[in-house]
């Protein structure tokens, strides 16, 4: 079939506003894989006759710096000249709507928000031409143009591909941009990766999913019970003809960048690629729980429409009774996913965050440092009680603090004026499994050399109670540590004016914190 030119109309108009959707560059260019896959997947038998069983669809993303252009090739079926007319009239809905193209606007409206020209060259399978169409997006729109020459060529009925070039990129990914690229392109096609029914590249570069580990552990409140693989199928039926299934799992490894929901809609993900996951805070919480950095699945919904840059879900008010039962599903007695998620604890948590608190103990020794040099001293130098005079009592047997050596603490020393006296404190955080208390103190006068006085305030990092905040920052950590050396120095002066019993504040603090602040229970 001859093809001198192609139509546009209607709409001639809508390719000048396309350039300002709201598109991410991997959204844009998952249009084009889009059509890529539909045509292999409508084509199937077609292909495997030409080509063997072992057809396997290939597409191919390059960036072309120099020419500030993105060629993005597949050896899919090509256009047909059945199909070339409506291919590039914006907004004309193919045929077949239930597959990846479904809105007829796909190729268009990536194309041009990412360039002003562009062209599409295809071999359709089965025909002896080659077909090119050339975009320039300003001419067209100055005068109006409703058909665009064709320009053709003589192919081999064996050859079938189509090849779209972008020129004059406005937003032109650069560096960390096309790594995030590779990276959320791998996510959104992970089901046809997996599958092996799509090879995806990127500047040369075949492009693989790596699937979490799964956390294998016994039940948080069983812990001498066999190891469970923390790993749920969900079934959600929705009503009207919307459901949602897949699973939700517990991430062997924590991680606030990529734990998160992905949900996929005909195998392809709408909602959560890469860094960009869904984390609705009704199954998540805030960012600094565990939850948050642990939980992640793929959910697969059905009956639902989705925005027609294929990034967002229409939930039409079903998006709160979704999340009301796999919420229940999570927190079934049976497999308290969420629970689980929620207490398990590693050694791994805490030391992740031991550069932060490294920083934090120098800041918190600094700031005592310059309290002292600017007030003189910390405390009164003499207190007397109403109606007696104070007198000083012994203090309670100092705790054995063992050694610890430069793997196991963090250490910070530091001189100040305390209660008139001059005090050398040395503050340490533990990460020995020893350390059964959050804050243990040694006081210590020197009999031989009274002055400097000397006390030891050891934290224990990886303390149930710590456990809880597993994304504090530096500063988070000073406020910790003004705290705990607060609480330190506070029952060193009780014991000065003779209270009788000055660690009892400090035993308490640490019952308390170990059995009624060391979780967070959500309600149900």
């Amino acid at each position: 079939m001859q093809i001198d030119s192609v139509n546009i109309r209607p709409g001639v108009n809508v390719l000048s506003v396309l350039p300002h959707l709201n598109y991410k560059p991997w959204f844009a260019l998952a249009e084009f894989v889009d059509n890529s896959i539909q045509s292999s997947i409508d084509n199937r038998k077609a292909l495997t006759a030409s080509d063997g069983a072992d057809y396997a669809l290939r597409v191919d993303i390059d960036f072309d710096a120099p020419d500030s252009a993105i060629v993005i090739k597949d050896n899919a079926a090509g256009i047909s000249s059945s199909d070339y007319q409506r291919a590039f009239r914006p907004a004309e809905i193919p045929p077949n709507a239930t597959g990846l193209s479904e809105f007829g606007m796909g190729m268009k409206s990536a194309a041009c928000w990412f360039a002003p020209n562009w062209s599409v060259r295809s071999s359709a399978l089965g025909e002896n031409v080659e077909r090119t169409v050339l975009f320039d997006i300003d001419q067209i729109v100055t005068d109006s143009t409703e058909e665009l020459t064709v320009v053709t060529m003589g192919m081999a009925e064996s050859k079938h591909y189509t090849e779209i070039r972008l020129q004059d990129i406005r937003r032109f990914p650069r560096g960390k941009t096309i790594q995030k690229i590779k990276e959320h392109l791998a996510s959104i096609y992970r089901v046809y990766l997996r599958e092996g029914h799509l090879a995806l590249y990127v500047d040369g570069q075949k492009l693989e999913y790596n699937d979490p580990a799964i956390l294998v552990a016994p039940q948080y409140n069983s812990p001498e019970e066999e190891p469970v693989k923390w790993k749920k199928e969900i079934n959600i039926d929705l009503g009207d003809g919307k459901s949602a299934t897949g699973f939700v799992a517990i991430r062997e490894t924590a991680s606030t960048k990529l734990a998160g929901l992905a949900l996929f809609r005909r195998k392809r993900l709408i909602l959560g690629s890469a860094d960009e996951t869904y984390r609705p805070e009704d199954i998540f919480g805030s960012s600094n729980t565990y939850p948050y950095q642990r939980i992640f699945g793929e959910i697969h919904l059905k009956g639902f429409f989705v925005s027609h840059t294929k990034d967002g879900v229409k939930w039409e008010e079903n998006e709160d009774e979704f999340l009301r039962q796999l919420r229940k599903e999570l927190s079934a007695d049976s497999f308290p996913l969420l629970q689980q998620a929620r207490e398990h604890r590693t050694k791994a948590s805490a030391k992740a965050t031991r550069k932060e608190a490294a920083a934090a103990l120098l800041t918190t020794a600094a700031n005592l440092s310059e309290a002292s040099l600017g007030n003189g001293h910390l405390a009164s130098s003499s207190v007397v009680q109403e109606g007696s005079q104070t007198e000083a009592v012994p203090r309670e047997d100092d705790e054995e603090l063992p050694e610890l050596d430069d793997s196991d603490a963090e250490h910070a020393e530091l001189s100040l004026r305390f209660r008139s006296e001059a005090w050398r404190v040395a503050i340490e955080l533990s990460y020995n499994d020893d350390c059964s208390e959050w804050l243990t103190i040694r006081d210590r006068p020197s009999i031989t050399d009274p002055e400097p006085r000397r006390i030891t305030i050891r934290i224990a990092m990886l303390h149930p109670f710590m456990a809880q905040f597993p994304t504090l920052d530096s500063e988070s950590f000073t406020a910790l540590l003004n705290i705990a050396a607060a609480m330190a120095l506070a029952e060193v002066a009780a014991g000065e004016l003779a209270d009788r019993n000055p660690s009892a504040v400090r035993r308490y603090t640490n019952e308390i914190l170990r059995k009624q602040m060391s979780r967070r229970v959500m309600d149900d």
